[in-house]
């Protein structure tokens, strides 16, 4: 038997692993230490636990520990990167290069920018949610100062090509920032061997606490700098000041220690799971998957079901299973997924996806149980839905004009 509710929504965040927690539970009470605190036993037990997460969170990404920053989330390493070099290179130029498909952090933090002069180009991605790289170069102007395009795309998994878009940074001299929040502890990630400038994280991504998550910011070749966005004692290098979450930044540690012995094995597993998953659900008519096949992080499916509303879908189903019809940031809006929008769907076919994420706790049980419930409920909808009747009628729905009484 099956225990219900089924959580297949792990882009929006993951349980705490009970081997993350365990590390961390000490540090809420016996060793509560500040770890600015230098002066005695208490701050220098909460320092040396979090240069070691230091060390964890920076050998993930093949990174030297003094390179990585801690922050509160995603959220704010990207603030940081965009806005911190933003104002840190000024005086080389303006000019910021990203995609349409971003997380909403990146694009609304370009908005801001953006009034305070900044020049951005958001760059157009084709059917599949792919770049072209040729566009991207073509993009760079002598006031270019950074392009920031993420690791693995948060609604249809895609993963972008880093390398070569590290390799286009470099070539003319414009640093590189990527979001990896979703790809960290899912995929291999080497900022040294990927000529990665900035990297975002976040650990309630990888089976970490939330709020807490660090910007990987490169020390050589080149040496990169950010202007702080939070002013205070000057904690870390002074690019990110305030007390440090030393709980939520052992777990974060911890998680990052696990991801990076079991990662393959569950890629593996989870990739299994997700093309059962994908196959089965395909069997049904009409039915569509988005974005990239091929380049794709392990764990995301997004698809579509013709001729049926993606909010009432879920309705049918939601008390079983835990799904979302875009990125949770923005799940609360009636819009249709503007990362669906920019690969080419129209409102109706966008409004129709789901986007099914699996993580290291879902089993194969789970995955036969949402497939039936998943295909139970479409038929049952579109047996409802006059449209579908008209499709199956032959009638080029194209065609037919709907009039207001």
């Amino acid at each position: 038997m099956v225990k219900l509710p089924i959580y297949l929504d792990n882009s929006a965040t993951t349980p705490v692993d009970p081997r993350v927690l365990e590390q961390m539970i000490p540090y809420f009470s016996e060793k509560f230490g500040n770890a600015a605190s230098r002066s005695h036993p208490f701050g220098w037990v909460a320092e040396e636990a979090v240069d070691y997460a230091r060390e964890q969170v920076a050998k993930l990404i093949n990174a030297d520990p003094k390179e990585i920053i801690f922050t509160s989330g995603s959220t704010e390493a990207n603030n940081l990167a965009l806005k911190g070099v933003f104002e840190m290179y000024r005086e080389k130029g303006n000019h910021i290069i990203t995609v349409t498909t971003e997380h909403k952090c990146i694009l609304d933090t370009c908005k801001h920018l953006g009034k305070q002069g900044a020049e951005i180009t958001y760059l157009n991605v084709n059917d599949e949610g792919e770049l072209n790289l040729q566009e991207l170069e073509a993009a760079i102007t002598p006031k270019t100062i950074l392009i920031s395009v993420m690791y693995a795309n948060n609604e249809i998994g895609l993963i972008h090509p880093i390398k070569e878009i590290a390799a286009i940074a470099k070539k003319h001299n414009v640093l590189f920032h990527t979001d990896a929040t979703q790809a960290a502890g899912k995929v291999p990630i080497d900022v040294q061997a990927e000529g990665i400038h900035l990297l975002s994280m976040s650990a309630h991504k990888m089976y970490g606490p939330k709020g807490v998550g660090c910007l990987y910011v490169r020390r050589k070749n080149p040496r990169v700098k950010v202007t702080a966005q939070m002013d205070g004692g000057g904690h870390e290098r002074g690019m990110r000041s305030g007390t440090l979450n030393v709980p939520g930044i052992v777990g974060f540690g911890a998680a990052a220690e696990i991801n990076l012995k079991e990662m393959i094995d569950e890629a593996a597993r989870l990739s299994k799971l997700r093309d059962k998953l994908e196959y089965a659900l395909m069997e049904l008519e009409e039915v569509h998957v988005n974005g990239n096949r091929e380049h794709r992080l392990p764990h995301i499916t997004n698809i579509s079901f013709k001729w049926v509303e993606g909010e009432g879908l879920m309705m049918a189903f939601n008390k079983d299973i835990a799904v979302s019809s875009g990125s949770a940031c923005t799940s609360a809006s009636l819009e249709p997924s503007y990362v669906l929008k920019a690969l080419g769907l129209g409102d109706e076919l966008a409004h129709s996806s789901i986007r099914f994420s699996l993580g290291r706790f879902n089993t194969e049980d789970q995955i036969d149980f949402t497939i039936q419930r998943v295909k139970d409920a479409v038929t049952k909808l579109r047996d409802l839905s006059p449209l579908w009747e008209m499709y199956k009628e032959g009638i080029d729905m194209a065609t037919v004009e709907f009039k207001a009484h």
